[in-house]
């Protein structure tokens, strides 16, 4: 086992250098990937732009019919022409999302307990590869909770995905759990994400935090920020524009564009800030044009 004793804290994360393996390929950290996962990450990421995206609308597994989420037939497509990627389950997926909107697909691939039980940390991997592959995932999404009960379980599940993704080219999200007793610092996220990447995925979704740019430039895969819970329009566009300039690939959001008065606007107000480079102010009065 290594030696923690004596490790130096990280300090020179030099978070104004690019990436220094990117070769041609317009995706972090995936130049030596082959050509059927870099078609995937090409699906999910804007290969104009480098940047995704991503509706999540996986609440329902644990939470049943959220708000906002009452009907996914009528919501997503409204939607989902906005979006670069629909982050689902494979029911709702399958239901609701029509096949010929030809969109990558993030498919939730972990699932546990019920939010009735109050113990979402020992998640599994409960979709088989072949599913995935006959639904044509771009990536499967897992769970992983990082310095809680369920670490050792969700670390394990996380690997089998990367493992079976590596041999069918489907890229692994590994996303960010925060389990109720750790705090979300700096330090936590350099040490959650990092880990992920280095067990081998090609996407960490995580959660914005201070010191962001030091998070980003420490992990060698693409980082896409989660909404999280629902607040002002004007507050997610900042939260959606600080990602993006503190080096983020993208975001994924669900109750901060389904939950929106207003959510077709919001998610194209979104599409704006990741992809065309508008500030956060600049989003939102784009936002307020589009509603008046």
């Amino acid at each position: 086992m290594a030696d923690i004793i004596g490790n130096k804290a990280a300090k020179n994360f030099s978070e104004n250098v690019p990436f220094a393996n990117s070769g041609d390929f317009h995706v972090k950290g995936s130049s030596n990937y082959d050509w059927g996962m870099k078609d995937r990450l090409s699906r999910i990421f804007n290969p104009e732009s480098g940047k995704t995206v991503m509706l999540a609308f996986d609440h329902g597994y644990f939470m049943g019919p959220t708000s906002g989420l009452e009907r996914l037939d009528i919501l997503i497509p409204k939607l989902a022409n906005y979006a670069d990627c629909l982050m689902g389950t494979r029911g709702a997926i399958r239901s609701s999302v029509p096949p010929t909107y030809n969109k990558a697909i993030a498919l939730r691939a972990s699932s546990g307990s019920s939010i009735l039980q109050d113990d979402l940390s020992r998640e599994s991997m409960v979709v088989d590869i072949d599913d995935a592959i006959r639904m044509n995932a771009s990536a499967l999404a897992i769970q992983t909770f990082i310095g809680a009960d369920g670490q050792k379980e969700t670390i394990e599940e996380l690997n089998k995905a990367v493992n079976l993704g590596f041999k069918y080219s489907i890229p692994t999200m590994g996303v960010v759990a925060v389990g109720k007793e750790m705090e979300r610092t700096t330090q936590f996220f350099l040490l959650a994400t990092r880990m992920l990447a280095e067990f081998g995925v090609q996407i960490v979704k995580t959660y914005y935090c201070d010191d962001f740019e030091k998070v980003a430039a420490a992990c060698p895969v693409p980082l896409v920020v989660a909404g999280g819970k629902k607040i002002h329009e004007k507050d997610a566009l900042t939260l959606a524009y600080n990602s993006i300039q503190g080096g983020a690939a993208g975001v994924d959001m669900g109750r901060n564009i389904f939950q929106s008065e207003y959510p077709v606007e919001m998610i194209q107000a979104v599409g704006k800030v990741v992809h065309e480079g508008f500030t956060d102010k600049e989003g939102f009065e784009f936002f307020l044009d589009l509603i008046n």
